[in-house]
């Protein structure tokens, strides 16, 4: 259903719902073919479900389970209305491999690292290879309820409040099919390629996993398949620790549902992010990329844009505003939910805690990223620069990740004035290293 709680906040033509609705099309369309239809309703669900529950006349809902707080919440309270009308509500295990209590220490305990979580996670799973079994659907095709000659058709975007438009990356099971395949033709290279932004060495399959279009069953099976015969060289076994981190995250959140507004570790929620009008113009700045730092501004253009950011710049742009800017780990994480085609509140909580070292198994919070040697390395031509912050396409390799540094006549020669057609740096980085290390001393004298 198109629950009215989470949609009506958001823009008309947010690109999640175009993906969605896309999705959804093709699920339609599948469920055709095997002699069922798709029922679409839109509403408030502790409304709508129980009320199409009677409508139907079933005996119980069946759902995915949702480990965010407010999901728990509502599922909670679902429950107890459906159970109020004689019905049952069951919810089981779908988007992740392991869900919070099945992963634990040896003392019974949740993990707040990731590498003994990751190695317990395989050990699990070795004995316990039946996780990744697929969820058959043709056997039960025949119990499915054929379509009515009255059935309605998939609501346009437009009859659900939204504006019409093509999805941001291919959608459906079937796009899903279509990114992975590509991929994995590739995934040898994954450990060195995922870290070059201008390269296309991710699987940009993260979408598809938020919203339950590919299996994580799938993905991980395969993976891990290709590192017992040797075909996915070291990149597969990359890929695997890259969703074993989406399960990390899912378990940190259901058992510490406070992160979502505080930190994971009490201790630094004494920090003193900067605030008022000097930090709302800085925030600014950072949200439109007009920071005068390339890659964070490139990072952040591409993110307006299209709603994908690389994983390397979500580390970059995270760490530049919270350890460059000062400004709190929260207000980014709530931009990068608005923005991101793949937002999801669990990793996206876990990233920018992990680059404001607020977090677990956080960056060291003295550790901090020079947004000017990121750039450097991670984009040594320019390519991803030159793609997204066009004004400064005709800069050299040399010049274009710290343009303030180069001559001045050179720049008015390749068209680039600083302060008229690109932003002179709002902050000097070793400036801004200083103020954060001193930020952070308050956690240093807590914790001795």
């Amino acid at each position: 259903m198109y629950d009215s709680d989470i949609l009506d906040p958001l823009p008309r033509d947010d690109r999640r719902v175009r993906f969605i609705h896309a999705s959804l099309a093709s699920l339609e369309a599948e469920l055709r073919r095997l002699g069922a239809y798709l029922i679409v309703r839109q509403g408030r669900p502790l409304e709508v479900i129980p009320a199409l529950a009677t409508e139907l006349g079933v005996d119980a809902v069946f759902v995915c389970a949702d480990y965010e707080p407010d999901a728990v919440d509502r599922d909670a309270r679902m429950k107890a209305r459906l159970a109020a009308d004689g019905r049952k509500f069951l919810s089981f295990k779908d988007q992740v491999v392991f869900e919070q209590d099945e992963v634990l220490t040896l003392a019974k305990g949740p993990f707040s690292v990731f590498t003994p979580y990751k190695n317990a996670w395989l050990k699990r799973l070795a004995g316990m290879p039946e996780a990744l079994a697929a969820y058959p659907v043709d056997p039960y095709a025949h119990a499915f309820a054929p379509p009515p000659p009255d059935a309605p058709p998939l609501p346009s975007l437009a009859e659900i409040g939204f504006e019409p438009g093509a999805p941001p990356l291919p959608a459906g099971m079937e796009g899903a099919e279509e990114l992975f395949e590509r991929f994995v033709a590739h995934i040898a290279d994954y450990g060195r390629a995922r870290d070059f932004p201008s390269e296309d060495g991710t699987s940009r399959l993260s979408t598809h996993l938020r919203f339950g279009t590919t299996s994580i069953r799938h993905l991980v099976r395969t993976a891990r398949q290709m590192i017992e015969n040797g075909a996915g060289g070291a990149g597969a076994s990359v890929w695997l620790s890259e969703l074993i981190w989406r399960d990390f995250y899912s378990m940190i959140l259901a058992r510490n549902p406070q992160v979502v507004t505080r930190s994971f570790k009490p201790a630094f929620d004494a920090l003193a992010w900067d605030s008022g009008a000097e930090a709302d113009a800085l925030f600014a700045a950072w949200c439109e990329g007009r920071t005068g730092y390339p890659l964070v501004d490139a990072a952040m253009a591409q993110l307006n844009r299209t709603g994908f950011m690389h994983n390397r710049l979500r580390m970059v742009t995270a760490s530049f505003l919270t350890k460059d800017l000062g400004i709190d780990w929260r207000r980014g994480e709530r931009y990068f939910a608005l923005k991101l085609n793949d937002y999801e509140l669990a990793s996206n909580n876990g990233g920018w805690q992990w680059a404001a070292s607020t977090g677990c198994d956080a960056q060291p919070w003295f550790r901090i990223f020079n947004p000017v040697a990121q750039s450097q390395r991670f984009d040594a031509h320019g390519d991803f620069i030159r793609e997204w912050v066009p004004v400064l396409a005709r800069l050299g390799a040399k010049e274009i990740h710290a343009p303030w540094l180069a001559d001045a006549n050179l720049l008015a020669e390749r068209g680039v004035v600083l302060g008229r057609d690109y932003p002179l740096p709002v902050v000097d980085h070793d400036v801004a290293r200083k103020r954060t290390l001193e930020r952070f001393a308050v956690v240093k004298k807590t914790n001795g």
